[in-house]
């Protein structure tokens, strides 16, 4: 298997090793073009679902001692209206993402793509707050291989599946998704997880339980990405907790060809890639690495 889920992918990869984290802004072509200027390698767009969902109302994001707490509930255009919204792309390489319950809903999905110059498809199979998408999805083998066995038939381009620790064992997930044909994992998302104010003795969010980002779990990530890529020959994309150039490099060195990131954005804004780019370039050349790929999976073997 190709170590770098595809050719233009790869290509991707070793220029430009970071990526844009599905959910955090990834709303239009715009800014899209803004972030891939900053140096972000691939965009990945919020989770899409077949027809509009408005999500959860607010308080929807909380900040928290260290990382954030969301329960945005997938808010989202609907994959129509967004397919015709980046229509008009030429260059950007955005991978659209991709969130059902049955393969249908992914078939219908890809097919307002068709026309679309886009890099990849990422499944969705681990979202922590929303029902009948997301975990409890990614949490059914059976279904996951049905899933990413539609959706490889009816793709013209490689598809990611983005898993995360639900009430199964995720490898198992992985499993499925590798027998089904993926193309590479993205590992992992965001963590069930609540806060509650003790003034008002009441959960947080609006909806009670949400998602757990950024650095609090980067050692869980790391960890996943570096038991997946032990136990499977697929390419992986690490995620969760990267805000700095050696969090970059720790996941690599896990197995991960690359890195997406997301919370960092709302301390270091846009400038986080190219930064966390330059970081990478200068370990390289300090520890006498030519290629992202010289690098991957490198703690596996000490």
């Amino acid at each position: 298997m190709n170590p770098d889920i595809s050719t233009s992918v790869g290509q991707i990869i070793l220029q430009r090793p970071t990526m844009l984290a599905s959910g955090i802004l990834g709303i239009s072509l715009d800014v899209f073009a803004r972030l891939y200027k900053e140096g972000a390698g691939a965009l990945v767009t919020k989770s899409l679902s077949k027809e509009p969902w408005e999500g959860y109302p607010n308080p929807t994001v909380i900040g928290m001692k260290s990382g954030y707490l969301n329960a945005v509930g997938l808010s989202n255009p609907g994959a129509p209206y967004f397919a015709k919204m980046i229509s008009s792309n030429k260059t950007i390489p955005i991978i659209v993402s991709l969130v059902g319950s049955v393969p249908e809903d992914f078939g219908f999905m890809i097919k307002q793509f068709e026309n679309v110059k886009i890099l990849a498809y990422e499944l969705n199979l681990s979202c922590p707050h929303v029902e009948k998408v997301g975990l409890e999805v990614g949490d059914d083998p059976e279904l996951v291989q049905k899933i990413v066995k539609s959706v490889k038939r009816d793709s013209k381009v490689p598809v990611i599946a983005k898993v995360g620790l639900g009430s199964s064992d995720y490898l198992e997930t992985v499993r499925a998704s590798c027998d089904a044909g993926i193309d590479g994992i993205t590992a992992i998302n965001t963590i069930r997880a609540m806060a509650i104010d003790v003034e008002t003795t009441r959960p947080i969010l609006s909806h009670k339980i949400g998602g757990l980002s950024g650095t609090p779990i980067k050692p869980i990530a790391v960890r996943c990405v570096y038991e997946i890529c032990s136990k499977f020959d697929v390419p992986v994309i690490g995620c969760g907790g990267v805000s700095s150039w050696d969090d970059a490099v720790e996941f690599i060195l896990a197995g991960a060809s690359a890195v997406q990131i997301g919370s960092a954005l709302a301390e270091k804004w846009v400038g986080v890639f190219s930064e966390i780019n330059n970081g990478i370039s200068k370990y390289m050349e300090r520890k006498n690495f030519h290629k992202i790929k010289d690098m991957v999976g490198i703690a596996k073997k000490s």
